[in-house]
């Protein structure tokens, strides 16, 4: 084994982590007779030769090698070396791709093609493997087949003709889902593979594999899936529960897990008619099931994955369902309503594990899609009185997300926080204190039994570092807490950890417009350290502008600060000075010349510093009109809203709202703001159209593929706010 391997000039390569002369050891490891070993070489291999899926010159001279791990019988494990070759080579470069590259990414792109080609010449022994007396090995080779091989017809008559016979459960479900990645990849055989699939999904043996063949309906045939297919999923998730050691036989006349052979049932044809093929990108295949065999825990990514994996579905009859159920509810969609009641099911299940993926998967639904969720949030409200500790912190953590939608599990959250106190605040071995899920989901709901939560956190040596954030989403239910505040703030050492400690209150104080404040501000923002002191200083301006009159013995150091002009401090105090005194000529040279700065950021600060000036800054209007034509959209946006509040024309400004609407989805609030201020949206208007395309899209506008962000929901829902805001006219003015 591993002939030439020494031949190679490793050390004239690189990887993730610099020279390539460990790749030889790390691909002997693979082939260890000791577990610890080959997982510690695994993981070496994820980490750092094909690093967050990349391909070095190293992992494209692995390959051979690799192939000669996969094709021994001698070598254990061999089901994670085939899923790292899948990994590998299963990279496509479409079209759109290629014209997007930049010199610097040639080589990298080069790299994937020749990993693509190296591995697809070599994906014939996955034929052999998918027989394998190795069961980790046959669950690794269908998907192996179904991303690479170069014949995607001969691959479906493999899969349909080893799914009868094969005695594995799991493995039977990888089959199905490599046909499912078939299709996806060669769209000409999507209804051939569908029609498969419907009849898998009718008549196989066990309600796995009924369900397996329903997600993948989903994915690459929806139209294929029955009407009643909530009803159908949830008979099929009862089935399982009530039997979890079902071998899938399927009785005198159907095979394991397959289909009784009918009369006219379609024969696959020969290589010869292979259709061509449409590739789309495969999803990556990750290295968290490596084989079937025992394995020790070892100090490795993949170990730790492997361990998670395992507490995770410790005791489950089934613990592939979760894996089912969330590929059906990617096919499904934009059909929001069969998601929705397939999750209450599930929420209703006796089944907790089957609940806290449900829950999960609840999470993922709202954040991604519009929909009348009541009943849903409802069900996860439900879950935070159960005793097992993930069900309740999972429906805790969802709910946390979910803001104002969470309104129906709103007695649900204030009984968990009454019933432990405790867990009002949690700490860390690192880094400071922050509020529990329950607490924050409790007050961005504005519920004043938030309060004694946020009471108790005050009270601490060390104030959690989102207490301020909480007190601003409950407002005037909050004003209680100002004394602890203004108390705590009183406190706080003028240090190089004062912004850590001072900038929850300080945020607190703003939301509460506390303007008896004021003096203990003033320390702050005379005394800030030079460690983050500029951070410092922005908030505690915030918070002297927040107090407004009331903050009036802090005119002559904002004064003092506004005397500095161009920076982003005076333009900072300027507003603040603005806000407390109202005096326009003292804080208008400083703001003009903010709008000079050569920093986008300080000018984007000057612009709608001005605009909060009104017709007082009229005479900047052609300055601002000016930056319409800027490159930097965020600040065209900021100018043209700015324009309209200090010369209250609105044709310009509208339609460089509307440009900036269409190239940059993250803009929408922003834009939605301004248009709802204005006043009633004319019907038959470029605005109102683009208002009501939004509010009957099913997408949320920043929904992301792979990613999100904690306040998603809660600015998509700002957004539909505001767009029907604009469009009953409640705003000042008009925009025609």
């Amino acid at each position: 084994m591993f002939s030439g391997i020494d031949e190679v000039d490793w050390a004239s390569m690189e990887h993730a982590y610099g020279p390539a002369d460990d790749v030889p050891e790390l691909l002997r490891g693979l082939a260890s007779a000791d577990p610890a070993e080959r997982e510690a070489a695994l993981d070496g291999m994820y980490g750092a030769v094909h690093h967050q899926g990349d391909v070095y010159a190293c992992t494209l001279a692995c390959i051979p090698f690799l192939f000669e791990l996969v094709v021994d019988p001698g070598v254990q494990d061999r089901g994670g070396v085939v899923e790292l070759l899948t990994s590998i080579g299963g990279f496509d470069l479409d079209e759109d791709d290629e014209a997007e590259i930049d010199e610097d990414e040639i080589e990298g792109a080069a790299n994937y093609a020749m990993a693509a080609a190296a591995v697809t010449a070599g994906a014939g022994v996955f034929f052999e493997l998918i027989a394998d007396e190795d069961p980790g090995v046959r669950l690794a080779a269908p998907l192996a087949l179904a991303t690479l091989h170069r014949h995607p017809v001969r691959v479906l008559a493999l899969l349909r003709e080893r799914l009868p016979v094969e005695p594995d459960e799991e493995v039977r479900l990888a089959l199905v889902e490599a046909a499912g990645r078939v299709a996806l990849r060669h769209r000409p055989l999507a209804e051939r593979v569908g029609r498969w699939l419907g009849l898998l999904a009718e008549r196989a043996g066990s309600p796995g594999l009924r369900l397996a063949a329903l997600a993948q309906l989903a994915r690459c045939s929806p139209d294929g899936l029955p009407g009643d297919v909530v009803p159908v999923v949830s008979g099929l998730l009862r089935e399982m529960r009530s039997a979890p050691e079902e071998s899938g036989d399927g009785g005198e006349h159907t095979p394991p897990g397959g289909i009784a052979a009918r009369e006219d049932d379609e024969p696959e044809p020969g290589p010869d008619t292979t259709p061509e093929a449409e590739p789309v990108d495969p999803d990556p295949v990750a290295p968290v099931e490596t084989g079937r065999g025992e394995h020790v825990a070892t100090p490795t990514l993949v170990g730790q994955l492997r361990s998670l994996s395992a507490h995770e579905n410790a005791g489950r009859g089934a613990p592939w369902a979760a894996d089912l159920l969330r590929t059906l509810h990617v096919g499904l969609d934009d059909r929001v309503g069969d998601r929705t009641a397939l999750l209450a099911d599930q929420l209703r299940s006796p089944d907790r594990r089957q609940r806290i993926d449900a829950v999960r998967m609840s999470g993922g639904l709202i954040r991604a899609w519009r929909g009348p969720y009541e009943e849903l949030v409802a069900l996860v409200g439900e879950q935070l009185s159960d005793p097992e500790p993930r069900l309740a912190e999972a429906a805790s953590h969802v709910l946390e997300e979910l803001f104002g939608l969470a309104a129906p599990a709103a007695d649900a959250l204030a009984a968990r926080l009454a019933a432990d106190p405790g867990s009002w605040v949690r700490t860390w071995a690192s880094g400071p204190p922050g509020l529990s899920s329950t607490v924050k989901a409790l007050a961005r709901l504005g519920d004043a039994r938030a309060v004694p939560a946020l009471a108790g956190a005050l009270e601490l040596p060390q104030v959690a570092h989102d207490v301020g954030f909480a007190v601003g989403h409950l407002g005037a239910t909050a004003r209680p807490l100002a004394g602890a505040l203004r108390r705590r703030l009183a406190e706080v050492e003028l240090d190089e950890c004062a912004y850590d400690r001072a900038s929850p209150l300080l945020a607190g104080l703003t939301a509460l417009r506390a303007g008896e404040a004021a003096p203990e501000v003033l320390r702050v923002l005379r005394g800030a350290p030079e460690y983050r002191g500029e951070w410092l200083r922005t908030a505690a301006l915030r918070a002297l502008g927040a107090f407004g009159p009331a903050a009036r013995e802090a005119i002559p150091e904002l004064r003092a600060l506004v005397r500095r002009p161009g920076t982003a401090s005076a333009t900072e105090a300027a507003e603040a000075l603005w806000a407390v005194s109202g005096d326009a000529d003292e804080v208008l040279p400083v703001l003009i010349e903010g709008l000079q700065s050569d920093q986008v950021h300080d000018r984007r600060a000057a612009a709608v510093a001005l605009g909060a000036l009104g017709p007082r800054a009229a005479v900047v209007a052609p300055r601002l009109r000016g930056l319409l034509a800027h490159e930097e959209l965020w600040l065209r946006v900021d100018a043209a809203i700015a324009l309209w509040e200090v010369s209250g024309r609105t044709r310009e400004t509208v339609g460089a709202l509307l440009t900036a609407w269409e190239q940059n989805r993250h803009v929408r609030v922003r834009v939605a703001e301004c248009l709802a201020r204005m006043g009633p949206v004319p019907e038959g208007s470029a605005a109102a159209h683009v208002l009501r395309s939004e509010l009957v899209s099913v997408r949320r506008h920043n929904a992301m593929d792979g990613g999100y962000g904690s306040h998603d929901i809660h600015e998509d829902e700002k957004l539909l706010a505001l767009c029907r805001q604009a469009l009953r006219g409640t705003g000042k003015g008009s925009t025609s």
